[in-house]
């Protein structure tokens, strides 16, 4: 068992039973203990699973959420290549939401210049990226900026949003399963999430194969909101299937 396969496994587990024990892990893999405690330091840098002495639990079961800095550290080749999938969707000129989130940040990075965009972002770092590309009209929520995600909440963000209508949402989410659809720990976040999704004709999710399976506190939008989601090669191709069968389609980078 590759090690990528054999921490999948771990982090399913975790889910399920709610905590896993370094020893008992070691001895049903047959590895070494110092083993599973790499494979478990590799998930909590993922954002996925917390240590706890001896062992580990899945994030969502402590309402955990890791800061953007230590998110955009880990899977950046997956993401890199999730990103470069999501160009796909951009429309030929028209106008677009790009959602805060480490993915999407991917995504700003690698926009066009032979097009005319509009972009609304609720990012202030994803808007400095921006604002110098002269092809892009630049829209910047204003409101509370949450420091953990960088992301603007409250009303100052919201109250434009009941007023657009853009072609394309690029989302980002925490959680995803066909049961909960789209979840983020924090409701003034999810409530901003909501209303992007609410303002677009078009709703694209961008997201590694990590974030599947888990569900946060706050829901957004259930899967028969969303047209299409990109992931990577990670996810695996039953729990595509059951995601697509709820509604969107599932795209494997």
């Amino acid at each position: 068992m590759y090690a990528e396969e054999r921490q999948q496994e771990v982090l399913r587990r975790a889910r399920t039973a709610g905590r896993v024990d370094v020893v008992s892990l070691a001895e049903e893999f047959d590895v070494t203990t110092e083993t599973i405690r790499r494979d478990l330091t590799a998930l909590e840098r993922a954002g996925v699973l917390r240590r706890v002495h001896g062992g580990a639990i899945p994030v969502e079961r402590l309402g955990f959420e890791p800061p953007l800095a230590t998110r955009d550290e880990v899977l950046t080749a997956e993401k890199e290549r999730i990103a470069k999938a999501a160009l796909a969707e951009l429309p030929e000129d028209g106008s677009v939401i790009i959602d805060a989130g480490s993915t999407t940040g991917r995504l700003v990075q690698i926009l066009p210049a032979d097009r005319e965009l509009t972009v609304v972002v609720n990012s202030p770092p994803l808007a400095t990226v921006l604002a110098s590309r002269p092809n892009l009209h630049v829209v910047m929520l204003g409101g509370r900026v949450r420091g953990r995600t960088l992301a603007t909440v409250d009303d100052w963000a919201l109250q434009p949003l009941a007023h657009l209508h853009v072609d394309v949402a690029f989302m980002a989410a925490n959680g995803c399963s066909a049961a909960k659809g789209l979840t983020t720990p924090d409701p003034a976040e999810a409530a901003i999430k909501r209303a992007m999704v609410k303002a677009s004709e078009r709703v694209v999710l961008l997201a590694d194969h990590t974030k599947f399976g888990n569900t946060y506190l706050a829901g957004f939008a259930s899967l028969s909101e969303v047209d299409l989601i990109i992931t990577d090669s990670g996810l695996d191709p039953m729990a595509a299937a059951e995601l697509s069968a709820a509604g969107p389609e599932v795209v494997r980078a």
